[in-house]
């Protein structure tokens, strides 16, 4: 060897994504991510159930949305609060109670055989999941060094999508197929002509959407004894409680990386529920299938999506966070514009074919956003959870454009697609305004 030659740096402890003393906390945390994308993804598809089920319009189904994510919003600020007041691990445990609950409420809202009840279930069960999510971001970005956090989150994330495909199978094979195949049409005319037929049918439907849920509820509950009993150790994060919420609020304000984050982060869950949910009414209006069919290629959609995460964590190691963000966001938009003027199977797969784009869309928003602020994080991480209220937002306006026959000459459920458009330019600009931050 030369002597001049420089000699390669020999990796240390601090440079690994996962350090050996997290590695147990680490895994345990991670199958979270997977509870609560199965929980996203089971509920997706019940749009279109409730709709038939109980003969709502999809504007009113897709109130299931507005319910589901609206818990997110409810929940962001105070959960933030308590965990910075106690720690990460009472955190995940008040949400796993949370989560719990909600599920087991599905069983007197079948017998009530009300919309309301469901609405009600769904709300408890996501204050629940916002309470997991606004912990576990952050407590996996704490878990190590700050150089390796991104990739850190980037492959806890990997695993939510697991849980999402689990959760889309069990709402086609367990719940759509199993729905009695009467249309719309034909319960309407039952309803006014045989009610008690028409009740026993719904009855019937309700219990099957509703055992999927107990279950879950079930597998939760020991999941939260497993919590319980397991000792984490502590982070990078200091151990101060106190909130100093106006102080950490100032410091945030001042962050424009961490503000346009959390717009870009409502923005992409917009988009992401909006193409995931109505797939099942984009496949029906376009080439005339059945909802168990439709589902069949949301479950490719995300089998793309888990894969895409992989490949794209491991394309992240070369590549800037914000550079890549801008890139899919592109990617997104210009398979959206297939998805809203391609006729027939085209579009369906370019709709399909949108879930690569997205696929580390949110943790790479996440990890852009948090970048450096330390215990502030924990407050933080609240805003871009509370930001999953575009989730709650966009849906109806979408379902909205859905009801109508057509809208400038396009079949409703092709328009409603402008709305994903709009979500991907505003992630490819904060993808753009990222990259030029760090290039500075």
């Amino acid at each position: 060897m030369k002597q001049d030659e420089p000699v390669a740096a020999k990796p240390t402890l601090s440079d690994r994504v996962i350090q050996p003393q997290f590695l147990y906390p680490f895994i345990l945390v991670t199958s979270l991510f997977a509870l609560w994308g199965f929980a996203n993804d089971i509920t997706n598809p019940m749009v279109a159930a409730f709709k038939n089920v109980l003969l709502l319009s999809n504007t009113q189904s897709s109130l299931v949305q507005s319910a589901f994510y609206g818990g997110y919003c409810f929940m962001a600020i105070p959960a933030a609060i308590f965990i910075k007041r106690f720690s990460y691990k009472s955190g995940i445990l008040m949400g796993l109670a949370l989560y719990v609950t909600g599920c087991l409420l599905f069983v007197p809202a079948g017998n009530m055989q009300q919309f309301a009840p469901f609405l009600a279930a769904y709300f408890i069960m996501t204050c629940g999941l916002s309470f997991l999510e606004t912990t576990a971001n952050p407590y996996v970005l704490s878990m190590g060094s700050e150089a390796t956090a991104t990739r850190r989150l980037n492959l806890a994330q990997a695993f939510n999508p697991m849980g999402s495909i689990a959760g889309m199978f069990v709402a086609k094979e367990l719940i759509l197929a199993r729905l009695d195949p009467a249309t719309e049409e034909e319960r309407r005319l039952l309803a006014e002509t045989d009610v008690e037929k028409f009740d026993a049918i719904a009855k019937s439907d309700l219990g099957v959407i509703t055992g999927p849920y107990i279950t879950l509820g079930i597998v939760v509950a020991v999941v939260f004894a497993v919590f319980a009993f397991t000792k984490f150790p502590h982070t990078t994060s200091n151990d101060s409680k106190n909130l100093d919420i106006g102080p950490t609020l100032g410091r945030l304000f001042k962050r424009p990386i961490y503000i346009w984050g959390v717009v870009a982060q409502a923005f992409y869950v917009g988009a992401q529920i909006m193409c995931w949910t109505f797939i099942i009414q984009y496949a029906g209006a376009t080439l005339g299938m059945s909802k168990a069919d439709a589902q069949g290629y949301n479950i490719i959609a995300m089998v793309i999506f888990v894969s895409s995460r992989f490949i794209c964590t491991f394309i992240l190691k070369y590549f800037r966070p914000g550079q890549l963000l801008c890139c899919l966001a592109i990617g997104g938009a210009t398979l959206t514009l297939g998805a809203i003027f391609l006729p027939g199977m085209v579009g369906l797969w370019c709709l399909v074919g949108i879930s690569a784009c997205m696929s580390l869309m949110f943790p790479t928003i996440y990890g852009l956003a948090l970048d450096g602020l330390g215990d502030d994080a924990k407050l933080a991480s609240a805003g871009l959870i509370l930001a999953i209220g575009g989730g709650c937002l966009m849906p109806p306006l979408q379902a909205m454009i859905i009801d109508q026959e057509t809208v400038f000459g396009l079949v409703g459920a092709r328009a409603s697609f402008a709305l994903p458009l709009l979500c991907f330019v505003v992630i490819a600009t904060y993808g753009f305004y990222a990259n030029k931050l760090r290039k500075m």
